[in-house]
């Protein structure tokens, strides 16, 4: 039997009588597509049949579950359902939106907002620390995945829904010490941090969209009015501006 690790992004395949291929997929399993893994993982111990009635593919399960061959099939379902993201270096910079608007941080509320900074006022635009993070074996067709922190604070920038509600997605600065941004290494799917992830298109070489990965097709976004917070929209909303250049960029 040989076992692949092609990261295609489409399915999880089993024929019992070619062998066993497993590939990245979005949708979840089946428990029969479980079972077929167990009786393939059989082949390994010479099992010299592939037909098994209800009551032995009862104990193929009962007895893979005691011998531990059940786990290794869900670990690898894991690694495969699961997208990990792991860091590849941080840039820090200042941010504006489409309309030269700079970001500033708003006081007494967990937000930013979007403000024309003129003569000395400058020093008023927030400092952003971009950590920058890739998928190992899978295409980022939907973007670089990043991070978005206050530098020199333990505040990021997380894309989240009032708890309980079916509201929209908002945009909320949110203090973090968990020890993946803190010391930002991976981020897996489903783990409870998404809500801190974006994925950034560059077009034109400057132009910057930011789009949450816990919730697609939702952009940070700016009002073209003054003074107003940054939030998200839905990408076919153009009354706002999902649109930014990074200023000031330097590795750290």
């Amino acid at each position: 039997i040989a076992l692949s690790g092609s990261f295609s992004m489409t399915c999880l395949w089993c024929d019992l009588h070619k062998g066993l291929r497993i590939e990245i997929s979005e949708q979840p399993h089946t428990m029969r597509q479980v079972t077929n893994i167990i009786i393939a993982l059989q082949k390994f111990k010479q099992v010299r049949s592939t037909e098994f009635t209800d009551h032995e593919l009862f104990n193929i399960i009962i007895e893979n579950i005691v011998e531990g061959a059940v786990n290794l099939c869900f670990s690898a379902l894991t690694s495969v359902i699961h997208i990990i993201y792991a860091t590849t270096g941080v840039i820090q910079c200042t941010v504006c939106d489409g309309l030269k608007k700079s970001l500033v941080q708003s006081q007494g509320t967990p937000n930013l907002l979007a403000v024309t900074l003129r003569g000395g006022n400058s020093n008023r635009s927030v400092g952003i620390n971009l950590s920058t993070y890739t998928t190992p074996g899978c295409k980022a067709t939907n973007g670089q995945p990043i991070c978005l922190k206050i530098a020199q604070s333990n505040l990021y920038l997380a894309c989240t829904k009032e708890s309980g509600t079916s509201s929209q997605p908002h945009l909320i600065l949110e203090a973090c010490t968990h020890d993946h941004l803190r010391k930002p290494t991976t981020i897996e799917e489903n783990d409870g941090m998404e809500r801190f992830l974006f994925f950034r298109k560059v077009t034109g070489g400057s132009i910057n969209t930011f789009e949450s990965v816990k919730y697609p097709h939702w952009f940070i976004s700016t009002s073209k009015n003054e003074s107003m917070p940054v939030d998200m929209c839905v990408e076919e909303d153009t009354s706002r501006q999902k649109v930014f250049t990074l200023q000031d960029q330097k590795v750290i």
